[in-house]
C-alpha cells in the first residue's frame, strides 16, 4: 500500500508540475495582455518540445536498448553525463536561439519571460508532470488491489511483470519527502529555464548572438552536468540522501543566481527603453 502521506505529496507535486505551469502562462499573459506574450509563451514552449522531445529525447530511447550503449553508461559515467549534459544545453539552447530570432524585432522583457515560462513550463508538464500523473493512477490501483491483478495478467500473456512489480516496490517504499523535493526541483528549474532563455532573447535582441548561444550553452551544460556528479560522490562515509540535500541546496544557490540575472536583465532591458524613448523626443 501506498500511505497517504505519499499519495498527498504525489498530488501536489502533480499539482507543482502540470497546473501550475498554466496558470502561470494564464496569469502572466493577463497581466500582460496587448504585449504578445501568450504567443511568446507558445513559442518558448516549441523552443523546449520540438528539440527535446520530439528529436532527441527518441534518440537516446533509441540508444538505450543498445547492450553497448549500457555498459558505456555505467563504466565510462562520467563522459557519459557529459555527453547528456551537453546534448541537452546544445538542443535546448537550438531552440531557445530559434525562439529568440523567430520573435526578431519583436523581441521586449515581457516576451523574453514569456519565452522562459513556456520553455520551463511545458518541460514541466511533458517530463515531469505526465510522470505524476502515470504515479497517480498507479498509485490508485495499487491501494485498490487491481495493480496486482494487472500484474498477473501481464505475466499470463508473456509480458514484463518484473518491471511492474519494481514500479510498486518503488511507489510503496519512495518517502513522501522524495516527491516534495522532486516539486520543488521543478520550481528551481523553471527559474533556470526563465533567465536562460531572458539571457538568450536580450543577447539577440543586442545582435549579440553568438554570445548568447555560448553563455546559455556553457551554463546549461555546467549546471546538468554538475548536478548528477554531485549526487554519484556518495559513498560508504557520505550518503546518497546528504548528496542529494548538496545537490538540492547547488540548485537553490543556482536559481538565486537566475533570479539575481533576471533582475539585471530586466534593468538593462528598462534602460535601453528609455534611452530609446528619450532619443525619439
Amino acid at each position: 500500500m501506498v500511505g497517504v502521506s505519499s499519495i498527498v505529496a504525489i498530488c501536489i507535486t502533480l499539482a507543482v508540475t502540470l497546473f501550475l505551469p498554466l496558470v502561470i502562462y494564464l496569469v502572466y499573459g493577463i497581466k500582460n495582455k496587448g504585449k504578445g506574450v501568450w504567443t511568446a509563451w507558445l513559442i518558448g514552449a516549441a523552443g523546449f518540445f520540438l528539440p527535446q522531445v520530439v528529436v532527441r529525447l527518441p534518440i537516446i530511447n533509441l540508444l538505450s536498448g543498445s547492450e553497448d550503449y549500457r555498459r558505456f553508461s555505467l563504466t565510462q559515467y562520467g563522459l557519459y553525463v557529459f555527453l547528456l549534459a551537453f546534448t541537452a544545453a546544445l538542443f535546448e539552447t537550438a531552440g531557445r536561439y530559434a525562439a529568440a530570432k523567430l520573435m526578431g524585432s519583436r523581441l521586449t522583457y515581457e516576451r523574453g519571460v514569456a519565452a522562459g515560462l513556456g520553455h520551463g513550463g511545458i518541460e514541466s508538464m511533458v517530463i515531469v508532470g505526465m510522470t505524476y500523473v502515470n504515479n497517480l493512477i498507479l498509485t490508485i490501483m495499487i491501494n485498490t488491489g487491481s495493480f496486482d491483478a494487472l500484474v498477473k495478467q501481464v505475466g499470463q500473456t508473456g509480458g514484463d511483470a518484473a518491471s511492474l512489480e519494481l514500479t510498486e516496490l518503488v511507489l510503496t517504499e519512495t518517502a513522501a519527502s522524495s516527491y516534495y523535493m522532486a516539486g520543488y526541483e521543478r520550481i528551481l528549474t523553471m527559474v533556470f529555464h526563465l533567465a536562460l532563455s531572458l539571457l538568450m532573447c536580450y543577447c539577440v535582441h543586442q545582435k549579440k548572438d553568438f554570445m548568447g548561444i555560448g553563455l546559455c550553452l556553457v551554463i546549461h551544460c555546467g549546471v546538468d552536468y554538475t548536478v548528477p556528479m554531485i549526487i554519484n560522490l556518495a559513498n560508504k562515509k557520505i550518503s546518497f540522501e546528504t548528496m542529494q540535500i548538496v545537490a538540492y541546496l547547488f540548485l537553490t544557490v543556482v536559481t538565486a543566481i537566475s533570479i539575481a540575472g533576471i533582475r539585471h536583465l530586466r534593468k538593462l532591458w528598462k534602460r535601453e527603453s528609455i534611452q530609446c524613448a528619450g532619443g525619439n523626443m
